[in-house]
């Protein structure tokens, strides 16, 4: 009896289905699914990421690019390329695209500059965290301040 196992129970593997998916099993696991979801704590990290991407999407005019009809990419008019529109009362998708990536490098130079901070035992790297920083929040905003005077300008 020991090492042999007795015919019923070989039947009895042998016989035995492959789990299929019914519903039952479905529900099981997307409810374990949605529990795991549910019962996450994202770390400070993950949620300021989020927060940060979210007042940049709105900072940039994203919240505009996705509520408005009929928006265009670019404009291509008297051969010539337009991604910044010709008036301030409406935007290109590129208008979107490049603003937010000026705040977005100017929200680096301003986490650059935080940095910089942290570094007081080295003088030498804390000084060239802070130039880098100075530029990048003093780039970041001439860019802006021109692509606000070129929309103002309007189409030429």
């Amino acid at each position: 009896m020991g090492v042999e196992m007795s015919k019923k129970n070989k039947k009895q593997i042998k016989q035995k289905p492959a789990p299929a998916t019914t519903q039952s099993s479905m529900s099981f696991s997307l409810n374990k699914w949605f529990k795991k979801i549910v019962t996450t704590h994202p770390s400070a990290l993950v949620i300021t990421a989020i927060m940060i991407g979210y007042v940049l999407f709105l900072l940039g005019g994203g919240l505009f690019a996705v509520t408005s009809e009929n928006l265009m990419p670019s404009l291509y008019y008297n051969d010539k390329f337009y991604f910044l529109y010709p008036s301030l009362s409406d935007q290109f998708i590129a208008d979107t695209v490049i603003s937010v990536m000026l705040y977005l490098m100017g929200f680096a130079g301003l986490l650059t500059i935080y940095q910089s901070t942290k570094s007081v035992s080295k003088p030498r790297q804390a000084y060239m965290m802070l130039v880098v920083g100075i530029s990048l929040v003093l780039l970041s905003y001439i860019f802006l301040e021109s692509a606000i005077s070129i929309k103002s300008m309007g189409m030429t």
